[in-house]
């Protein structure tokens, strides 16, 4: 219940984030958002701006005696990722965010909870709204579609800000001090097949991959978490491999920068081979169960009758297809050598889906270094081009290298264990912020990001910690009150 959060301490904050996620604002959808945040910086009588792009900049002037400080950027992204377990009826377009307390934690009923990037939204708001918390000039920054493609950041113009230090509210990890992060880019293969008719001598049967976790697909791609494609595919490749299996439609995974929970494939198999079809598969099933038991205690596979399919793949499409998709690489390619611990390059199968006579498959490749994501986006190229895929490459974005010379870095360091009595994990991150690209524009400005504890972002586990957003709060208002001077 959105009264239940608004409770919740620092309420400013809080009620700044029920207000938010009462807006639908999926990536791309970010219209009534916009209009939101607009109406807003209006109604407070500060100057607000919406670029050519739809990113909105609301600029408000330093509070008495902080004038002579440098002008700040705070910046957050509006969009949020759209995801939702199968047995929950919900509506992205028309509904808001069904958010209730659990413990230490705020979640959401069944569905992302959108505090990646909507508690950082709702951090400066608040800030923009006050009339009591000391800050030097600010200029906040509200970018479009970051879940999606960034292109919020990469269409800003140089020009349209003046501020010199650019907070980003986009950190999941509160004890940590972003100072990096990796490149992006899309991969998408797709192909057209011939639609065979379902002889008469086979029957239909639905293989379902669910209960994995998913999860931010930068963030959480070490973890050794499911990828139902992966798993879907395997099970398709033993099924044709032993029993002749064929394929009418595949539906897995959605969005590129989640790992995907779910995957559903409709089947034709013959009949006179049924009853072992279905003991093969489902021991396998328990194989693979086996295999993930620690990290995916919930997968649960399916293998259903259902009704005969009219039409399968082409066979030999089919064979090309499934070995395709068993050799394309899934998840950590190589970890960095320069930082310990750190991801450098990866790749998440993303989608995958088939119907009609039509394949795609969207990846999304993810490096701190620029010519190993170009390597691997090429391996998968590769891989899906021997099959007779087209592959294209899209959303191509850089990553953001560490300034460990930064003047706000030292601030932010000392404040923190000033407040805290440890010293922040001071690190890169292998997910994709909007740093680097905003640095294209404006290679000057001193980047810093950090936020308060999430887990689970992009998914619908995804949830908040309350005692660690009272803790990121207190940290905001100490940035602010300790921004360097002009120079």
């Amino acid at each position: 219940m959105s009264s239940e959060i608004r409770q919740l301490q620092p309420q400013v904050l809080w009620n700044k984030f029920a207000d938010l996620n009462a807006v639908p604002r999926a990536s791309k959808k970010e219209a009534r958002v916009i209009e939101f945040m607009k109406d807003f910086g209006m109604r407070l009588g500060l100057e607000t701006i919406e670029d050519a792009v739809g990113n909105v900049i609301i600029k408000k002037p330093a509070t008495k005696g902080m004038e002579h400080k440098a002008t700040v950027v705070m910046q957050s992204h509006l969009d949020m990722v759209h995801q939702k377990n199968n047995d929950t009826d919900f509506d992205f377009d028309t509904q808001g965010i069904e958010m209730y307390v659990d413990g230490d934690w705020v979640r959401a009923k069944g569905t992302t909870l959108g505090a990646d990037n909507g508690l950082g939204v709702a951090t400066i708001m608040a800030i923009l709204e006050s009339t009591d918390i000391p800050h030097p000039a600010i200029e906040a920054l509200f970018t479009i579609d970051e879940e999606t493609g960034m292109t919020g950041a990469m269409g800003l113009e140089g020009g349209l800000l003046q501020g010199s230090i650019l907070l980003n509210l986009d950190t999941e990890e509160d004890d940590e001090i972003g100072v990096g992060c990796a490149g992006g880019i899309d991969v998408t293969a797709t192909r057209a097949y011939t639609e065979e008719d379902t002889p008469e001598f086979k029957i239909g049967y639905t293989i379902t991959v669910r209960g994995l976790q998913g999860g931010h697909s930068g963030m959480q791609i070490h973890e050794g978490l499911g990828n139902a494609n992966k798993i879907m595919n395997r099970l398709l490749f033993d099924g044709f491999e032993n029993f002749g299996l064929r394929i009418s439609e595949i539906d897995g995974g959605g969005l590129r920068n989640a790992i995907p929970r779910e995957s559903k494939a409709v089947v034709a198999i013959d009949v006179a081979r049924e009853d072992t079809f279905v003991s093969k598969m489902k021991s396998q099933a328990e194989v693979i169960k086996t295999e993930l038991k620690v990290m995916e205690p919930d997968l649960d596979i399916l293998v259903t009758k259902c009704d005969t399919p009219k039409s399968i793949m082409d066979l030999g499409v089919q064979e090309g297809f499934t070995r395709a998709l068993y050799a394309a690489f899934n998840g950590v390619y190589r970890m960095s050598a320069d930082i310990p611990g750190l991801v450098e390059t990866s790749n998440n199968i993303a989608k995958v889906l088939v119907k009609e006579g039509e394949i795609k498959v969207a990846c999304l490749t993810r490096s701190s270094v620029e010519s190993a994501k170009t390597d691997l986006a090429n391996t998968l190229r590769a891989t899906f081009e021997l099959t007779g895929c087209e592959v294209e490459f899209s959303g191509d974005y850089p990553g953001w290298t560490p300034n460990m010379d930064s003047a706000i870095l030292k601030v932010m360091t000392a404040l923190y264990q000033d407040l805290n009595g440890e010293k922040p994990h001071v690190a890169a991150c292998h997910a994709g912020l909007e740093c680097g690209i905003l640095g294209q524009n404006y290679p000057d400005m001193d980047m810093i990001s950090f936020g308060p504890n999430i887990k689970g972002a992009h998914s619908p586990d995804e949830r908040a910690q309350i005692s660690s957003v009272q803790k990121y709060w207190r940290f905001v208002l100490e940035i602010l009150k300790h921004i360097p001077e002009n120079s």
